[in-house]
């Protein structure tokens, strides 16, 4: 947590409130930032928050006991409290199956649960490397889309919809990446090829995403097409000068 913006002229004060391991992996004195504090020291070695995060859910990851975890980019969910996604050990031949968490964490550091209903195998998003999760601060939700779907949970970590890309409908979401949910609750995906952002306004009522997302997909269709004719992109980048379009 800072206790200010990042400007040019100057540099926050940063309190840490939570660790992923329990143990400095090969530190020494050199390694302590005197702008990150825990307790009112600067943050290193011995003087790190406990227990950890993967100690808190050491049962998890019983293969390799969160060695080499890797902790993804935590949401803001509420003013205080956090999704904090971090992930096991990868491997070249392949990873899915591995397990993950994403914890929910207050700004006390205290994890108070988690988001629940993805299977480790079934909706794993290591087939892909898709490990984003971001937040609608103003609602509370939580959002994460990977190869396998988009899923969305509630403040208190349930899962409440979860659009599968099994199905010809929500295929299409494969090919886009989560970027992040805007101060309005809009969520913004990244085509990973065509250089686009589809916008998609999220609902109130998760139980209303399906729809809602099936008609944005149809919209983006529709326009991406337009779009292509109009520009005429070159390998799906637009060499004239730019325009800005909403989708």
């Amino acid at each position: 947590m800072s206790d200010g913006a990042l400007i040019a002229a100057s540099r926050p004060q940063i309190t840490a409130i939570a660790s992923l391991d329990p143990e400095p992996a090969r530190q020494s004195e050199v390694d302590l930032r005197p702008h990150v504090a825990y307790q009112g020291t600067p943050i290193g070695l011995a003087n790190r928050p406990r227990p950890a995060l993967t100690e808190l859910v050491a049962g998890v990851d019983r293969l390799s006991g969160w060695d080499d975890s890797r902790l993804g980019r935590p949401a803001v969910m509420a003013d205080d409290l956090f999704v904090v996604p971090f992930f096991a050990k990868t491997f070249r031949g392949g990873s899915r199956g591995q397990p993950f968490t994403f914890a929910l964490v207050t700004d006390r550091g205290e994890m108070t649960g988690r988001l629940h209903g993805l299977h480790e195998w079934r909706d794993s998003p290591f087939t892909g490397f898709c490990f984003n999760v971001t937040a609608d601060a103003r609602r509370g939700h939580a959002f994460h889309l990977n190869r396998y779907g988009l899923y969305a949970w509630n403040r208190a970590g349930m899962l409440r919809a979860k659009l599968d890309t099994g199905s010809k409908t929500f295929k299409p979401l494969t090919h886009f990446t989560l970027h992040s949910c805007s101060p309005t609750g809009e969520l913004l995906l990244i085509h990973n090829k065509q250089h686009l952002i589809l916008r998609i306004s999220a609902p109130d009522d998760l139980t209303d995403l399906a729809t809602t997302v099936e008609e944005a997909l149809r919209t983006y269709a529709r326009q991406r097409t337009a779009l292509k004719k109009r520009a005429t992109p070159v390998n799906w980048h637009r060499t004239q000068t730019a325009v800005l379009h909403r989708l």
